[in-house]
């Protein structure tokens, strides 16, 4: 029996199975407490960008826990790590003169940007400006605003009220957003939540032109259009971040994983000026009182520090994008597989292997038994939204590794037909 109340978990399951307990990681490759290694192909929860077993990262934590740990970064408090982080950021941020707010996640991002962007159109004389549009199939945190603006129901089950001022259109239709601005009014919109490719959904690709042509109907329409890069940054998708990559210009951008590669939790919000303007250039504002405990935390940002030395050392932006080829060529050959009906992958190093909805319809907890499986295959996998095995493994994996991923989930897959 544990204790421990798991994330995300059926815990009378837990109870019953037991738990698997990690001892340790090196590259791409646990242990259990029993000896097993496996490989990981989902990079922990999309975020082990620079593998496992970094000493270093943890030598830069240690070094500034011993000079000093942390400290409230309210009001003009800061510490030089987090000053520089920022600096840092904003650099290779998708636009310029780029501010960064720092949180402890993605979820605390989420409620962060909500906030702001609605503060922002107080501050313009707009307070009527609330409503937040976000995707179906989008997952952007289970905090109160996450949940509240969750593409998927099931988050959403006996919770009871969430936050009101929220819409949700279709994931992959400019046209859906169109009719639902034009149906609630641009003049109540306060800004559109777009994940460049939705992750915990089903690792769902956007069609050819779509993210432009929404990005296009926002600075129509006057709605900031903010990306929730909180899986995409820190290389995953062959830049630094999607909309790097795909030219988008938001006006805020969520991020957290990658940034330290998960050895520390840290996140943000990276901010362009538009938003900027009417707190950083007038005094009016005043106090803008949101903010974290942890907002700007020294020792994490001493890991971010360490973590995107490596990156940049060891090209791991640029892996990220030879990666999109050699995981498609890894997994493309499981698609002659009863079991399997779609391989999403070609954009960085995200996939999704995607069960038969045919299979699942009659059969819905089928892709979970796979994912069961395959740790006896030693790989570790995770079910989405929608039934697909998630691929997202740390950057400095082998084309080797991905052939012992691809081969784990096959057999995982072959055992789970032979029981049906």
């Amino acid at each position: 029996m544990t204790r421990f109340w798991h994330p995300v978990a059926d815990m009378h399951a837990v109870q019953a199975s037991g738990e698997l307990i990690l001892e340790r990681g090196e590259g791409c490759h646990l242990w259990d407490e029993a000896g097993n290694r496996y490989i990981d192909s989902t990079g922990g929860l999309w975020y082990a960008n620079v593998g496992y077993g970094r000493a270093e990262i943890a030598d830069a934590v240690a070094a500034q826990m011993r000079k000093l740990h942390a400290y409230s970064h309210y009001g003009d408090v800061s510490s030089r790590p987090t000053t520089d982080l920022a600096e840092r950021i904003s650099s290779i941020a998708p636009m310029k003169d780029a501010a960064v707010f720092f949180t402890s996640g993605g979820g605390e991002s989420i409620e962060t940007v909500v906030k702001l962007v609605r503060r922002y159109w107080s501050l313009l004389g707009h307070p009527e400006r609330t409503t937040i549009i976000s995707r179906e199939r989008a997952y952007h945190g289970l905090a109160g605003f996450g949940t509240s603006i969750v593409g998927t129901d099931a988050f959403k089950v006996g919770v009871g009220p969430l936050a009101g001022g929220t819409a949700r259109v279709s994931w992959d239709s400019p046209e859906a957003l169109e009719t639902t601005i034009q149906e609630l009014g641009p003049e109540h919109i306060a800004a559109f939540f777009c994940e460049p490719i939705i992750g915990a959904g089903g690792v769902l690709l956007p069609p050819d032109g779509y993210l432009q042509a929404v990005r296009q109907i926002c600075r129509d329409h006057g709605i900031l259009f903010v990306a929730d890069e909180v899986i995409c940054g820190y290389g995953r998708v062959g830049d630094w971040f999607a909309c790097s990559r795909l030219g988008l210009d938001p006006d805020a951008v969520t991020f957290a994983k990658g940034i330290t590669s998960g050895y520390v939790p840290l996140g943000g919000v990276i901010v362009g000026s538009t938003i900027q303007q009417p707190f950083w250039g007038t005094a009016e504002a005043g106090i803008w009182r949101h903010g974290y405990t942890y907002s700007g935390h020294a020792s994490a940002a001493a890991a971010a520090h360490t973590n995107l030395d490596i990156i940049e050392r060891e090209g791991l932006v640029e892996r990220g994008l030879a990666l999109e080829v050699e995981i498609s060529a890894a997994l493309s050959p499981l698609l002659e597989h009863e079991l399997v009906s779609e391989i999403r992958a070609g954009f960085g190093a995200l996939a999704a292997i995607q069960i038969d909805p045919v299979v699942l319809a009659d059969d819905p907890a089928l892709t979970d038994r796979v994912t069961l499986r395959s740790r006896d295959h030693g790989v570790l996998t995770r079910t989405l939204v929608g039934g697909g095995l998630q691929i997202s493994p740390p950057l400095v994996i082998t084309t080797a590794d991905l052939a012992e991923i691809a081969a784990g989930i096959r057999g995982a897959l072959d055992d789970v037909a032979a029981a049906r």
